[in-house]
């Protein structure tokens, strides 16, 4: 490639510098043509027509032939016909010869026309020797490196921008997300990195969304399977005596339990998508910021009047102002749920509870109490898969795992109702936090600041206290 570079410029440098010689020659030999015709319209004699010849001769060249008017070529090299031609248009006239070219110029006398030829030989039509052939080398091996180095560094950008882009076309086709491609090289290929970058973004949107989609799908079945599984229950009596019922009474509470069995299944199922899918949004979208009072009473729309049907107290503390933090809002959602859930799952119809919003120190503490038997190994029950109520387990660790992705913590405690009191402590997000003060005692600040929110009010049903 780099010696086609350099034959496409030295080609035409040749055919210039033949040429300028060839012109230059012609041009010599006109200008001594000229002293032979200048004599001859002068009218000079014989002797003084030899004196111009020799003159225009020169040293060592070639002197010029004077054809007399018809005369044959006798002494010159141009053929009897060039001359002839030359005598009768008038016209100068160049033309090839044996050993280089002549040139024939016409002049008109009284006696009739002559015709003065002027030889130059080849070598003066050519440029001058060793000079002309070490110059075109030169400027060739110029050339040839230039054009080597070029493209060389054009073979180098156009192969470091394909192999970017065939890395994140492999991370994709691999199914990871790849980072974009630095987009570079010629202009088509900066265009297919571009493109190949628009794709990608594209393709992580769509799936963020619908990972999204399922984890919401998912957040949205377990509320109705919680109310299904309260319902269950309700449909089983207290007594277990078998001898009291009917066949049929029997068919029919196993059938019931067959129901809560597949019932805490199929929560668990959807426990473990919510999770999964909750942490690969997250460890591709980054954290979000929700505010943590809208989603508490949000989800408290729905348990409240749960909690209404069974005839449990309830009561809401400091959701009035916003508290931003930096966790996705499906995710508190789907954390908060968990932890009631719980409470809903393992106390008795009736148990009172109570969910709290505090602020302090740069944290945020998210409590949830309720006045049920309370939870016997906190240790325990918030390692992941492990329950001392024969369920899966998910529900702490769903909230733990969204605690920790804030810089937060999960804590278990005795709650001053007298059940348990699970506190979900969770970075502020216009503060900075301090350390010592990541403990389950940010999250009773709004009860210890108000004694009078541990008195219940008399009348029965939900009381949002917000």
């Amino acid at each position: 490639m780099a010696l086609l570079v350099a034959l496409v410029f030295l080609i035409p440098l040749a055919v210039t510098l033949y040429a300028d010689a060839r012109e230059t020659a012609i041009g010599e030999a006109a200008r001594r043509s000229a002293l032979v015709a200048g004599a001859l319209s002068a009218g000079a004699d014989e002797a003084q027509i030899r004196t111009a010849v020799a003159a225009a001769a020169g040293d060592g060249g070639a002197a010029p032939v004077v054809h007399p008017p018809r005369a044959t070529a006798d002494s010159g090299r141009a053929p009897a016909p060039a001359i002839e031609e030359a005598r009768a248009s008038g016209r100068t006239a160049v033309v090839e010869v044996d050993g280089g070219a002549s040139r024939l110029e016409p002049v008109l006398l009284a006696t009739g026309t002559v015709v003065v030829e002027v030889f130059v030989p080849d070598s003066d039509l050519r440029p001058e020797g060793n000079q002309t052939w070490l110059l075109l080398g030169v400027v060739a091996l110029a050339l040839a490196t230039a054009a080597a180095i070029m493209l060389d560094r054009f073979a180098v950008r156009v192969s470091t921008a394909l192999r970017g882009l065939v890395q994140a076309a492999r991370s994709v086709g691999e199914g990871e997300p790849g980072t974009p491609v630095q987009p570079g090289g010629p202009r088509e290929v900066a265009e297919v990195g571009h493109a190949f970058n628009r794709m990608t973004e594209r393709l992580a949107t769509a799936r963020t969304d619908e990972r999204e989609l399922v984890a919401d799908l998912s957040h949205r079945l377990r509320t109705p399977l919680t109310v299904l599984r309260l319902d269950a229950e309700g449909l089983e009596s207290d007594d277990t005596s078998v001898g009291s019922f009917s066949e049929a009474e029997l068919d029919r509470r196993r059938t019931i339990r067959r129901i809560r069995q597949a019932i805490v299944t199929l929560e668990g199922e959807v426990d473990v998508l919510i999770n999964t899918t909750r942490k690969t949004v997250a460890q591709e979208s980054g954290p979000s910021v929700c505010d943590v009072s809208e989603v508490v009473r949000e989800r408290m729309v729905f348990w409240s009047a749960l909690a209404g049907d069974q005839g449990r107290r309830h009561r809401v503390v400091g959701a009035q102002l916003r508290i931003p933090v930096p966790v996705a809002r499906a995710d508190l959602a789907a954390a908060l749920d968990a932890v009631l859930g719980n409470v809903f799952r393992y106390t008795p119809q009736g148990t009172a509870f109570e969910v709290a919003v505090s602020r302090r120190d740069g944290y945020v503490a998210v409590r949830v109490d309720d006045a049920g038997p309370g939870i016997a190994d906190p240790d325990r029950a918030l390692r992941r898969g492990a329950s001392d109520q024969g369920s899966t387990g998910l529900g702490l660790d769903i909230a733990r795992r969204v605690a920790l992705q804030s810089g937060g913590s999960v804590s278990i405690d005795r709650a001053a109702l007298g059940g348990a009191s699970v506190v979900m402590l969770l970075r502020d997000a216009e503060a900075v936090p301090r350390q010592a003060s990541r403990f389950g005692l940010v999250g009773r600040m709004a009860r210890e600041r108000d004694p009078a929110a541990r008195r219940w009010p008399r009348r029965r049903g939900g009381d949002n206290g917000s």
